[in-house]
């Protein structure tokens, strides 16, 4: 990182000062990154359990009540709720499918794609900020992420557009423009409603370090400017504030939980060694990351704008190196330093890079078209069964498993009853489907005794409805026929099993 002798990142000498290219041109690029982010997203199932999962919270957001995201008809707080209200306001728009669930991060996407174009053209010049933008856009972590249902691309967003809208903020070392900096803390309160804490604990160490390293200290500290901290609280207080107030056990499930415990514990999935991110964030930007072996020997940088780079990728792979529990997605708020360098170094050899960057388009595309062929577990042709079978009244139950794409793809608007063993003590020792339902049972503990069902009251589950439709897995076909009077098989679809049983007249008890 630069030292505290280097000139600072961005004064009036070390920005570019050629004109912005026309508006034309600025909105062809838009247009082509819109279409290039969207062509896609609806080409290929839902994939589990991620995309099942949030895509179903949204689904059900948009049949209730769209401040409370919720799994089976229980508050789920497991995330906050930015990529919901993107993809409910998409549903409630252009109907509900796959294209719909996915063009909530296809936008976020695009806002990240976009607020580094906008840096990289002020700092460097048009040039460069198209070669960037190709750059980022064609990168598969990037292109993939940005159509795939989860809050990494959202929170990798916030967090770029906060860094780069403080980054200008501090332009001038003899001033702080505070418009920007305002900016920059809604953004970071963006972020935390995208993922929580990290919204506004990355931009911190992002950028804190970086001014430090330049002896900036007056700077940092009007970083905590009384606005800036407003925008911050009108941004995140509406929303955990009424969750709060609502269910009390918000704030220490969502806070300590859901981020403390998380960052610190070992009893998560996706265990990985701590360098797992030092490959991977290079190997998912291939073959524009090769280009960074000569970054060293060609790169005509400005020691504080290298240093912002350079110190914005080891923080981010740094903080996310230290939790056991690691996920691709998790790197994802260093694609746009990571593109910039690349971009750079790109200029400075004069490489010609329009090829290199049809053939990373075309990986990206054929990375989406093998999804779209191996669509892994998808439930799509069950529940499309169900949907065109189902008549109002009748009752939904998953067996000891929660079919997370199920709901979405049958319509279904009431909570399906899972049977499963929920007095089991280790529930709560692993990170999988019993552990979100029991945990958001915790705040509707009168909902969740009515949907969350023990093996005991198996055989209740064709009491006082015209028929109840099962889904499990084959080998529980046995114990259901025992317990069910009537169960027929409707479809197996991958070993799972469509069944339906004829409604009775019987006490139903708890």
């Amino acid at each position: 990182m630069a030292s505290t002798s280097d000139p600072p990142a961005a004064t009036s000498a070390s920005i570019t000062t050629a004109r912005p290219p026309a508006r034309r041109e600025t909105l062809i690029l838009a247009l082509g990154l819109a279409v290039w982010l969207a062509a896609t997203i609806g080409l290929r199932p839902l994939l589990l359990p991620d995309e099942g999962r949030y895509a179903g919270v949204a689904w059900e957001m948009l049949q209730g009540s769209p401040d409370v995201p919720r799994l089976d008809g229980l508050p789920f707080f497991h995330k906050p709720p930015l990529l919901y209200w993107l993809d409910l306001g998409a549903m409630r728009l252009f109907g509900v499918h796959a294209f719909a669930a996915r063009l909530g991060p296809a936008l976020l996407g695009f806002g990240l794609a976009w607020a580094l174009f906008l840096h990289l053209r002020r700092w460097h010049g048009p040039a460069l900020a198209r070669t960037g933008l190709v750059v980022l856009a064609t990168s598969p972590l990037f292109f993939i992420g940005a159509q795939y249902v989860n809050h990494d691309i959202g929170v990798a967003a916030c967090i770029t557009a906060a860094v780069l809208a403080i980054v200008r903020a501090v332009d001038d070392p003899a001033r702080t423009d505070r418009r920007w900096l305002v900016a920059g803390w809604a953004l970071c309160g963006l972020g935390v409603l995208a993922k929580g804490l990290i919204g506004i604990v990355l931009p911190a160490f992002v950028i804190g370090p970086w001014l430090l390293a330049q002896g900036r200290w007056r700077q940092t500290l009007a970083l905590l400017h009384p606005l800036g901290l407003l925008a911050f609280a009108a941004v995140v207080l509406p929303w955990t504030g009424a969750m709060q107030r609502r269910y009390p056990g918000f704030f220490d499930y969502f806070i300590v939980e859901q981020h403390f415990r998380r960052f610190t514990g070992s009893d998560f999935n996706n265990h990985m060694p701590f360098w797992f991110f030092v490959v991977v964030l290079p190997a998912l930007m291939l073959p524009w990351s090769g280009w960074l072996v000569a970054l060293r020997r060609t790169l005509p940088l400005a020691p504080a704008q290298l240093g912002l780079y350079l110190w914005w990728i080891a923080a981010i792979v740094g903080f996310f190196s230290l939790p056991a529990s690691k996920l691709v997605g998790y790197v994802m708020p260093a694609l746009a330093p990571m593109a910039a360098l690349i971009a750079l170094v790109l200029q400075a050899r004069g490489t010609p890079w329009r090829r290199v960057g049809a053939a990373s388009a075309l990986l990206c595309l054929g990375l989406v078209g093998l999804l779209a062929w191996k669509d892994g577990a998808s439930h799509r042709e069950l529940a499309r069964t169900l949907a065109a079978r189902m008549q109002p009244g009748e009752r939904v139950a998953f067996i000891d498993a929660y079919y997370y794409d199920l709901p979405f793809y049958a319509r279904l608007r009431q909570p399906a009853q899972v049977v499963s063993d929920w007095t089991s003590p280790d529930i709560a020792l692993h990170d999988n489907w019993r552990k979100e339902l029991a945990d958001a049972a915790r705040f509707s503990p009168d909902r969740g005794a009515a949907t969350l069902w023990n093996w005991s009251r198996l055989p209740q589950l064709d009491c006082a409805t015209p028929r109840v439709w099962i889904v499990a897995a084959q080998p529980l076909h046995a114990r259901l026929a025992a317990a069910l009077p009537g169960l027929s098989l409707v479809r197996t679809v991958r070993g799972v099993e469509l069944l339906s049983a004829p409604g009775r007249a019987c006490a139903v008890g708890p």
